[in-house]
């Protein structure tokens, strides 16, 4: 039997504000535990908590972004549930008039294929405090800073039908978010989190399979093996005659293994009501105009610049456009060489690996866009060959700080155009059988045959000859 696979999102976007969603109270990351939780995030009797407007800005930021309804009028209820890491015994947050309703993303996927994935809603919310599980000898520790930091939840319809369009639709998310300047993207922190409700069914089916969702899965990596994962486990167990659970499960990115926590919730479950302390959140048209014209530049429209700007082609605009801070370097390292296409493939090459292999975000690369621009500019000046330049560029990343500098102490610089003649010269008259052959041979079997001189001048020169040079020279004066 074949098989389709269903999958919903929802994504819990941290708000980069200053201060929490109905405290005030500061957010800053990697305080001492519960040194940022005040008698407001843990409901202590008598405390009122007050909307934080800039929560509300970016939640209509967001909505914007995705072509969305804005809701002008949401409401607030409790989501009543007893975990240790919830003080209060319940969650402000939205459920019946949303802030942002249906939208949609477009995604495009490896192979060039575009789809549309529908957003069903996002709303505001307080987030909980955060259980710590190690060096603690058997208990648990409870750290209430990051209790009522403001989040939109984003839920997506079950439009996705594979890992990677999951994955896809995740990096888009976070594409927007981050271009939006409402959200640090930082997954390792804890800024963006994904659930991921999955199930199966029959191809040409209409009727969903029985569900399950994965929590708080916090890198893309671990979403596509989550998803391979518990798509193949639902096969395996109808296909053995057995029925799949509705249950909330767990992965662990190390082990890469996922256990059932509990039975799947429903909304009735959490017993919603109207928050009695917070009135409806009335927005007009005239707040929502303004924070229209106000938005920044969004990953869709800079890679429709850089194509015709830079004149990049459109995969290469689509992956340096899609995060502000990469598409942010290409334009200053551009800015800097004056040649785009070059400093598209540096980016895209050499310094993508560098960060990839010691897993830095482009924020913290040890190369800067101006050090690379100058680097590509010794490249198109012929100071350096593309061989001489990855040298150099190797001494710049472990902290060497001028191009020109390293250029000029380690002696990285392309063979002088007489020295070079004189070296084909002497190349030429030491091997008199190879130039014989080489001249008797027809074009095909000569674009082989040059090669051994290639070889020989490079050896020569250590390797500084100019490529595009020296085959020019070669065939000049091997006629």
């Amino acid at each position: 039997m074949q098989w389709e696979t269903v999958i919903g999102l929802e994504v819990h976007v941290q708000l980069a504000t200053q201060s929490k969603i109905f405290s005030g109270s500061s957010t800053a990351f990697g305080a001492a535990p519960n040194t940022q939780a005040n008698a407001i995030d843990v409901a202590m009797p008598g405390t009122l908590p007050v909307p934080n407007e800039q929560a509300f800005r970016y939640a209509v930021m967001f909505g914007l972004a995705i072509n969305a309804d804005i809701g002008k009028r949401s409401v607030f209820e409790r989501k009543n549930y007893f975990y240790p890491d919830l003080p209060k015994g319940y969650q402000t947050t939205q459920l019946a008039e949303p802030i942002v309703g249906t939208g949609y993303v477009d995604i495009t996927l490896e192979n060039g294929e575009e789809k549309r994935i529908r957003i069903h809603h996002a709303h505001l919310e307080e987030d909980a405090g955060k259980s710590l599980h190690e060096d603690f000898h058997g208990m648990s520790g409870i750290d209430l800073n990051r209790a009522g930091t403001p989040l939109i939840e984003i839920v997506s319809e079950p439009d996705i039908r594979s890992s990677d369009e999951a994955v896809a639709f995740a990096r888009k998310l976070h594409s927007i978010v981050t271009s939006l300047g409402i959200c640090d993207g930082d997954m390792s922190q804890g800024s963006m989190r994904f659930d991921v409700n999955i199930s199966v069914r029959p191809k040409g089916q209409e009727e969903f399979g029985t569900r399950t969702e994965t929590k708080n899965l916090n890198s893309f990596k671990f979403m596509e093996k989550c998803i391979a994962q518990e798509v193949e486990r639902q096969i395996e167990l109808i296909e053995d005659g057995g029925k799949v659970e509705q249950q909330t499960r767990l992965y662990d990115g190390d082990t890469h293994t996922a256990k059932a926590m509990r039975s799947k919730e429903e909304a009735n479950d959490y017993r919603y009501f109207p928050c009695p302390d917070l009135l409806p959140v009335i927005l007009d048209d005239q707040y929502i105009d303004e924070i229209r014209q106000s938005l920044p530049e969004l990953p869709d429209a800079r890679a429709i610049r850089f194509t015709s700007e830079y004149g990049l082609s459109p995969y290469d605009a689509g992956i340096l456009s899609a995060e502000a801070d990469v598409a942010a370097f290409f334009e200053a390292t551009t800015k800097a060489s004056s040649d785009a296409k070059l400093s598209a493939n540096w980016i895209m090459g050499e310094l993508s690996a560098r960060l990839n292999a010691e897993e830095l975000s482009i924020g913290k690369s040890k190369v800067s866009s101006e050090q690379l621009g100058k680097l590509i500019t010794r490249i198109k000046d012929e100071t350096l060959t593309s061989k001489l330049a990855k040298q150099v560029f190797d001494h710049l990343w472990q902290g060497a700080a001028d191009v020109d500098d390293v250029i000029e102490t380690q002696g990285f610089k392309t063979t002088g155009d007489d020295e070079l003649a004189g070296i084909v010269d002497n190349i030429i008259a030491s091997n008199p059988q190879q130039v014989d052959n080489y001249r008797a041979a027809d074009e095909i079997k000569r674009k082989k045959m040059i090669g051994f001189f290639v070889g020989q001048v490079m050896k020569a020169t250590q390797g500084q000859a100019n490529p595009q040079k020296l085959n020019a020279l070669l065939q000049e004066k091997l006629g």
